[in-house]
């Protein structure tokens, strides 16, 4: 009788962020401050519950979700570019406390474990859940990634619609950035960096 090889387990970390909490009841309180100070009445019948709601809002757009990173072993040694393109990024600039948006393309080339694919995504919301920059953001979700899936590569890059440009200032509606950050063979080996290039579409 052949005995089947027992599979191995699984490996999960659960992520946690380590910000400290919104506090609510100062947020609608500088809300209501600010509004003042925009010349509005926030007791008005339009604007009595904004405070409240501008407090949650942001409460929500800074807080990311916790999840479990769940690797798998690299049983059968792929050794190729794993890539999710187009990855949703929502996150709010540090200087002007705007929204910017746009995709993120992160792919790596695996070492001795695999990531559950859902996961890339939840790493990039785990850091653009902040008041950020995009060029952190993009080195964040890279460097992350490096330390905790040990991959032979690591790619990331960001194209992103920031309101800071388009709704003030220049007023440069539709006008994308685009950053990137990569790691090991895909920094350091030219085949492997313009294939993931190729991949994203960006043409790095």
């Amino acid at each position: 009788m052949k005995v089947p090889h027992a599979i191995p387990a699984q490996r999960t970390l659960r992520v946690v962020h380590d910000r400290e909490d919104v506090d609510l009841d100062a947020a609608h309180k500088a809300v209501t401050d600010l509004l003042v100070a925009l010349g509005r009445n926030p007791m008005s019948e339009h604007l009595a519950d904004t405070p409240r709601r501008v407090a949650e809002a942001y409460a929500e757009m800074l807080t990311p979700r916790e999840f479990n990173l769940t690797t798998f072993p690299n049983d059968e040694g792929y050794d190729e570019l794993v890539l999710a393109r187009g990855i949703p990024v929502q996150s709010l600039c540090q200087h002007h406390l705007l929204p910017f948006h746009g995709v993120a393309h992160v792919g790596y080339l695996p070492g001795e474990r695999i990531l559950g694919l859902s996961k890339l995504a939840r790493v990039v919301e785990l850091f653009a859940r902040d008041l950020q920059v995009q060029e952190r953001l993009t080195k964040q979700v890279a460097d992350w990634l490096r330390d905790h899936l040990a991959p032979k590569g690591v790619g990331v890059v960001i194209e992103a619609e920031h309101m800071c440009m388009a709704l003030r200032g220049v007023r440069a509606t539709g006008s994308r950035t685009l950053t990137s950050a990569m790691h090991g063979q895909l920094r350091d080996d030219a085949r492997s960096r313009q294939e993931f290039f190729a991949l994203t579409g960006t043409n790095g």
